[in-house]
């Protein structure tokens, strides 16, 4: 969570800096080595709600989604070897 909130916090005149680009780099790879050890995100935005894998905290209005769909992710959520680790905080169009 904190590496994405600080590649998020980065400016945008700052994204092609050696620090921001390292920093992508090393998120890229812890990902990667979490992926190897079967431990996956949960797709959330664009997804029908699914209390097995989300947890809403809140209603999201949307033109872009329907009713029952997942507008917003405050928090990623993960599956390891198909067990939920976390559940997404999400918002949902009502």
């Amino acid at each position: 969570d904190n590496f994405e909130r600080g590649l998020a916090s980065i400016p945008e005149e700052e994204k092609g800096t050696p620090f921001a680009e390292g920093m992508e780099m090393i998120y890229k790879q812890l990902i990667g080595e979490l992926e190897k050890m079967d431990v996956r995100p949960i797709p959330a935005v664009g997804e029908e709600f699914d209390p097995n894998l989300h947890n809403a905290v809140m209603q999201v209005e949307s033109d872009e989604y329907e009713s029952g769909v997942i507008a917003q992710e405050l928090q990623k959520g993960y599956t390891y070897r198909d067990s939920v680790v976390r559940h997404s905080m999400v918002g949902v169009v009502p």
